[in-house]
């Protein structure tokens, strides 16, 4: 990827736990649960348990990220 077409990556420097913290602070658990339908979000849910789902789960890591896009993008 080329340095300008990182500068207009949305999320660009921002980690999956950045990700997932911003989004359940601004959802909460039972709100993400309810939009993404991942256990990790609903049965116990932690930052860590589902960064541990969402690494072995490329869609449903892509699935989080768009969130985050649509959720924070201005």
């Amino acid at each position: 990827m080329s340095h300008i077409e990182q500068k207009n990556n949305p999320l660009h420097g921002k980690t999956l736990e950045h990700i997932v913290t911003r989004l359940s602070e601004h959802y909460g658990w039972a709100e993400l649960g309810y939009l993404l339908r991942f256990n990790c979000f609903i049965k116990d849910p932690s930052v860590a348990s589902s960064l541990k789902f969402l690494r072995k789960q490329e869609w449903a890591r892509k699935q989080v990220e768009q969130l985050y896009i649509e959720t924070f993008k201005n």
